[in-house]
Parts: structure tokens; sequence; C-alpha cells
């Protein structure tokens, strides 16, 4: 992906190659833009825990909007 204007709450997914690869094609709710890339996090194991990643632009493509979100602690 381009760098572009990405928001919270917007969803991107991961190149299938990115590592660790246990997050490669995983979707990813975007939490904080940077000049890099993005901080966001991921579901893991049915939602009960979240992974907080921090891709590159080219590690992953914009989805779209999330339609729910987990709350900042």
């Amino acid at each position: 992906m381009e760098p572009m204007d990405l928001k919270p709450g917007m969803v991107v997914q991961l190149r299938p190659e990115y590592q660790p690869d246990v997050f490669g094609g995983a979707f990813m709710v975007v939490t904080e833009p940077k000049p890099w890339g993005a901080q966001g996090y991921c579901h893991c194991l049915k939602g009960r825990s979240v992974a907080y990643i921090r891709p590159k632009w080219a590690d992953m493509e914009l989805i779209g909007m999330a339609a729910w979100v987990e709350e900042s602690k």
C-alpha cells in the first residue's frame, strides 16, 4: 500500500508473507497512523485477546472501516 491518510478504526489486511508469520493475511484495526505505516491490533483466540503489531506500508492493504473496535485501556 502506498502511504495515505489512515484513520483510527480503519481495517487493513497484512500481506501473507508478513513476519511473524502468525499474522500473515490477518486483518488489523488501525489504532495509530505512523509516518512509516501504522500501529494496530489483530484479534486472537476468537476475540478473547488482541495482539498489537506495527506493520510498514508495504505490508498492508486498506480494506475499509471497522464496525466494532476495542476500547482503549
